[in-house]
């Protein structure tokens, strides 16, 4: 019996999901928080604020307190974990009391930020808060066998930074982390829909428009998708055709600085190891591995195999939970 539950958190710029050894994946939600600003009082977390997003009164504001994977609001990050942490205790059926917790933190973050998201779980009732890097967690979600001398290449495209990282045993050896994610996708989308049709449309939109017909710098027949928006000129709503071609072309910035940190982190590569990447290949995952093409555009540009990780959403926090008895042993060993 432990003396406490011991939980993993993927605290993402998109969503929040919260894995359990026992249990596997309970909660998996939009990262967005609903408030009224008069009161400063929480009206909805997750799934429920997601659906209010451009849609509320000018008293109730849904925001999104992770920029980049760190934490942008301390107060609502606190608020929003203190809400997922009751719903994990009614899926679990049992309090939460003081639980061992793991968090992903990206690679790129500071001491500052790694303190912020340390202090914001703990407040939340957390015995011990133990922090992995987010390559780590996600190339062990992957079921890559990282305690072993070999390396394992993860490219792990979240919502608001790209992780590529080579890790062998049980350590990350070369690592690149770019604050290029799904999230600048979408704004990519938005700033060109504007430019080319002085159409304004909303996140949500955007990013129906990235999962529905967007693809990766690779030749696909080309499909079309009808856009509502605010017209800038009348200000009147308008309905208008864009083609994945036009889309293909508005996202092409990002996804060359995407490939930019795959080969700097290959660069960095011990010799010893970059004949392991050429028979076993890069690991994709993260919502932005869902991208129409994408294996096929990364593996056809670094001339390496790509494969998408099992569930490439739930990867990092799969890797997350999983992480405690993998921390275990790998101390033992060293």
């Amino acid at each position: 019996m432990f003396s406490s539950i011991q939980i993993g958190i993927d605290l993402g710029t998109a969503n929040i999901l919260v894995y359990t050894k026992n249990k596997g994946m309970i909660i998996n939600e939009p990262s967005v928080v609903a408030i009224d600003i008069h009161t400063n009082q929480v009206l909805a977390v997750g799934e429920e604020a997601k659906l209010m997003v451009g849609k509320t009164p000018e008293n109730i504001v849904a925001i999104r307190p992770l920029k980049d994977g760190v934490i942008a609001d301390y107060q609502v990050t606190t608020d929003m974990l203190k809400h997922i942490m009751k719903k994990a205790s009614k899926k679990l059926g049992t309090p939460l009391r003081k639980p061992s917790v793991v968090v992903c933190t990206p690679s790129g973050s500071t001491s500052v930020e790694r303190r912020a998201i340390s202090d914001a779980v703990k407040q939340c009732g957390a015995k011990d808060v133990q922090l992995i890097e987010e390559p780590v967690a996600a190339a062990i979600g992957a079921d890559l066998p990282v305690e072993e001398p070999i390396a394992n290449v993860i490219v792990d495209i979240g919502g608001g930074t790209t992780e590529v990282a080579i890790i062998s045993f049980g350590g990350v050896v070369s690592c690149h982390s770019i604050r290029v994610g799904g999230d600048q996708l979408d704004d990519d989308i938005t700033q060109f829909v504007r430019k080319k049709y002085n159409l304004l449309i909303g996140y949500r939109t955007a990013e129906n428009i990235k999962m529905e017909i967007g693809h990766a710098l690779v030749d696909h027949p080309e499909v079309f998708m009808d856009i509502r928006g605010r017209d800038l000129v009348t200000g009147l709503p308008k309905t208008i055709e864009i083609s994945s071609y036009e889309i293909q072309g508005a996202v092409k910035d990002s996804l060359l600085s995407i490939i930019e940190a795959i080969r700097a982190t290959l660069e960095d590569c011990p010799p010893e190891l970059s004949g392991d990447i050429v028979d076993r290949g890069v690991i994709l995952t993260g919502g932005g591995a869902l991208l129409h093409g994408i294996e096929e555009w990364i593996s056809n540009e670094i001339s390496v195999p790509v494969h998408l990780a099992p569930s490439p959403l739930e990867s990092v926090a799969i890797g997350t939970g999983r992480s405690l008895a993998m921390m275990k042993k790998l101390q033992k060993s060293k």
